[in-house]
């Protein structure tokens, strides 16, 4: 025997995510980052072992089928690509119109938007960038976030192409690159990119070695979605990001 319902009309503010395959750490870092009153939906997009130009460019073919699989019934407020180095391969405007080809939401950002977004609340003109990627990964990265306005004086990189390999890059390794680069006075801020590279419990302790602003992809991924969808952020989230 049928029993009746009804539906309720209140549901909380929904938030999209597409991740690759190969990465272990933004589901975490995003979960970490975003309020409990929001719901983070998530698919995955098939990606290689490697980073490279080949594997972005076979990736770019199944955007919109990734964005597809998300739930139909949901009403996003934004939806977010979760990666850097393809999104400044790909561009972002192209990688929005895919997202948006598979899945209806008014707002759809990336972690290079996000980063030039966050720049700007912060008035941040220079950076320094450090990087896991291979030098034509790298150097493409540079030259949008150049074509951005964002003058990156210097790039450092592990240059490590295996994707399982950079998501163990150690805490230690990074903080030293990161305070070796902080100590220019040319740089206003650093920039930790990829979000598989795990970054968001040592945000804080860099920003206290170098005195001054660190930005990962995570971090401004999180906090542009949020501003997209109009939500307020929880308090004591790492980085002088979220004071501005």
């Amino acid at each position: 025997m049928a029993v009746p319902y009804t539906l309720t009309t209140v549901r909380p503010v929904q938030l999209g995510l597409v991740v690759l395959q190969a990465d272990e750490t933004l589901e975490r870092d995003m979960r970490h980052l975003l309020p409990l009153s929001t719901e983070m939906l998530v698919s995955r997009v098939a990606s290689g072992v490697e980073l490279d130009r080949q594997m972005i460019t076979q990736m770019q073919g199944k955007l919109t089928a990734a964005a597809e699989l998300l739930p139909r019934g949901a009403g996003f407020g934004a939806v977010a690509y979760g990666c850097t180095s393809a999104t400044a391969q790909i561009g972002a405007r192209q990688v929005a119109g895919l997202i948006k080809k598979g899945v209806a939401t008014d707002h759809v950002t990336d972690p290079v938007t996000s980063l030039v977004a966050a720049c700007a609340a912060l008035n941040i003109r220079t950076l320094g960038l450090i990087t896991p990627y291979i030098a034509t990964i790298s150097n493409q990265l540079r030259q949008v976030l150049e074509e951005a306005g964002i003058n990156v004086i210097r790039l450092l990189s592990f240059e490590e192409s295996l994707e399982e390999n950079v998501v163990r890059i150690s805490a230690d390794s990074i903080i030293d690159a990161a305070v070796e680069m902080g100590r220019s006075t040319a740089c206003e801020a650093v920039f930790l990119s990829c979000t598989n590279l795990r970054t968001l419990d040592i945000i804080d302790a860099i920003e206290r070695k170098i005195n001054k602003p660190v930005l990962s992809s995570n971090q401004v991924l999180a906090w542009h979605l949020m501003q997209l969808a109009n939500v307020a952020p929880p308090a004591g989230l790492p980085g002088r990001l979220w004071l501005s």
